[in-house]
C-alpha cells in the first residue's frame, strides 16, 4: 500500500446556491455551473499559478448529454483555466463529488501534484433528457436474486430500510420537518455566507410576435429548497410515492436539484509558495459495499472504515454532513451507529436544501468545512449512501 508522502489541505471551498429541479437554474447548463463554481473557488487567489494546477477532478452521477463529453475538461476551459490544466469526470453516483475530493487529495498525498481542484456538478433539470437517452441494464441482473436489488428504484430501497430498521412514518416526517427548520434558520442567520457564491442566472425570453429576445437576469444568493411553511400536518397529508402501503413520501425524501461546488486543494509546499491559509486537512476517506436493495445503509459500513483510516474516534467528530437521500435511511444510519443527532446536519440536509446527485458530496464538503471551522470543531465528516449498494465517508481536520 502506498504511503502518504505529503499532506493535502483544502484552501478554498465554494459552491453555488442549489436550485430546485426546474427552478431558477433549469436553463443553466451544468458545465456553465461547473465553470462558475471553479471561478468562485479561485476568486481571491490571484497569486496562485493556474498552470501549476495538476488536474480538475469533477464528480457527476449522470455524465451524459449536457453533462457528457468529459464535463470536467470543458468546465475547466470555460472557467478560464489555462489549456495546460487537464480535467477528468468521475462517477460514483451520489458520492461522486466526495470521491472527487478524495481523488484530488490522494494525488497530492502521493506527491503527484501540489495543487488540485475537486468539484461536483449536476443538473437534475436536464435529467429527463439525459435519462431518456438509453438505459440498458444487464439482463443477468434479473436472473440472480442476490443482484436483483440493483434494479430497484431508490424509493423502494428506502421502504425496505424503513421496514428493516423500524423507522416509522411519523419519525420520517419529523426528521423532514427538522431539516427544513434547520436550513431556514441557517439561511436567516447567514450561516451559508462563507460557502455560497452568488450566481447570476440569465434567461433569454423570445417574443414570437416581435421577433425580439428579452434577457432576464436574476441573482441567486441562497438555496431554493428550504420551506419555512413546512409543517407536520402538511407532511402527513402526502401519500407514499413508491409503495401503496409504504411510508416514504416526496416530503421525507431528498429534493431533486441543480448545483455545483469546487474546492482548491494544496500541499504544504504549495501553501508556503503561494502564501495560502489552509481551511482543513484531508484526514481520511473510505467506501464500502452493502446489499443493493438496502443501499441507504451504506454509511453504516463506510463511516467506521473512514474513522479508522483517519485515526480518530467517532466521538471526536464535531460536525457531520449525512446526506439525507431519504429520512428513513438517514435515521437508520444515525440509530445504528449511535451518531449524535445534535451534530448531524446542523444546517439541515438534502430533504430541505436539495440533492443534485454527483455535486452533493462537494457541496456538503463545503458546508462541513466552513461549519466546523465556525464552531471550532476539530473534525468534520461527510457521508452518504450510494446507488447499487455502497456508502462513502470523508473526514476533514479543521485548521
Amino acid at each position: 500500500m502506498s504511503k502518504i508522502r505529503q499532506e493535502a489541505f483544502i484552501v478554498s471551498a465554494k459552491r453555488l446556491p442549489v436550485g430546485r429541479k426546474n427552478g431558477s437554474l433549469k436553463s443553466t447548463r451544468p458545465d456553465d455551473m461547473l465553470a462558475a463554481a471553479i471561478q468562485a473557488c479561485l476568486q481571491g487567489f490571484d497569486q496562485v499559478d493556474r498552470n501549476a494546477i495538476g488536474d480538475v477532478v469533477v464528480g457527476c452521477a449522470m455524465p451524459e448529454a449536457e453533462q457528457g463529453m468529459n464535463m470536467a475538461r470543458i468546465g475547466a476551459l470555460l472557467s478560464g483555466l489555462p489549456q495546460s490544466v487537464p480535467g477528468i469526470t468521475i462517477n460514483r453516483f451520489c458520492a461522486s463529488g466526495l470521491q472527487a475530493v478524495a481523488y484530488a487529495a490522494q494525488r497530492i498525498q502521493l506527491g503527484e501534484a501540489d495543487l488540485m481542484i475537486a468539484a461536483g456538478a449536476e443538473s437534475m433539470s436536464a435529467m429527463p433528457q439525459i435519462m431518456g437517452n438509453k438505459i440498458a441494464m444487464n439482463p443477468s441482473i434479473f436472473e440472480r436474486d442476490e443482484h436483483l436489488g440493483i434494479a430497484y428504484g431508490m424509493g423502494m430501497t428506502a421502504e425496505k430500510v424503513a421496514r428493516q430498521w423500524s423507522v416509522s412514518r411519523e419519525d420520517q416526517d419529523q426528521f423532514a420537518l427538522q431539516s427544513h427548520a434547520k436550513a431556514c434558520a441557517g439561511q436567516a442567520a447567514g450561516a451559508f455566507a462563507d460557502e455560497i457564491s452568488a450566481f447570476e442566472v440569465m434567461r433569454h425570453l423570445p417574443n414570437f410576435k416581435t421577433g425580439e429576445v428579452r434577457t432576464e437576469r436574476h441573482l441567486m444568493t441562497q438555496d431554493e429548497g428550504p420551506r419555512a411553511d413546512t409543517t407536520l400536518e402538511r407532511l402527513a397529508k402526502l401519500k407514499p410515492v413508491f409503495h401503496a402501503k409504504g411510508s416514504v413520501t416526496a416530503g421525507n425524501s431528498s429534493q431533486m436539484s441543480d448545483g455545483a461546488a469546487a474546492l482548491l486543494l494544496a500541499s504544504e509546499s504549495a501553501i508556503k509558495t503561494y502564501g495560502l491559509t489552509p481551511l482543513a486537512r484531508f484526514a481520511g476517506f473510505s467506501v464500502a459495499g452493502v446489499a443493493p436493495e438496502i443501499m441507504g445503509i451504506g454509511p453504516i459500513a463506510a463511516i467506521p472504515k473512514a474513522l479508522a483510516l483517519a485515526g480518530i474516534r467517532q466521538d471526536q467528530l464535531g460536525w457531520i454532513e449525512l446526506n439525507e437521500a431519504f429520512a428513513a435511511q438517514a435515521l437508520a444510519v444515525i440509530r445504528e451507529l449511535q451518531l449524535d443527532p445534535a451534530i448531524v446536519n446542523p444546517l439541515g440536509g438534502a430533504i430541505a436544501a436539495g440533492h443534485p446527485l454527483g455535486a452533493t458530496g462537494a457541496i456538503r464538503s463545503c458546508t462541513a468545512i466552513h461549519g466546523a471551522r465556525r464552531q471550532r470543531k476539530p473534525y468534520a465528516m461527510v457521508s452518504m449512501c450510494i446507488g447499487t449498494g455502497m456508502g462513502a465517508a470523508g473526514i476533514f481536520e479543521t485548521l
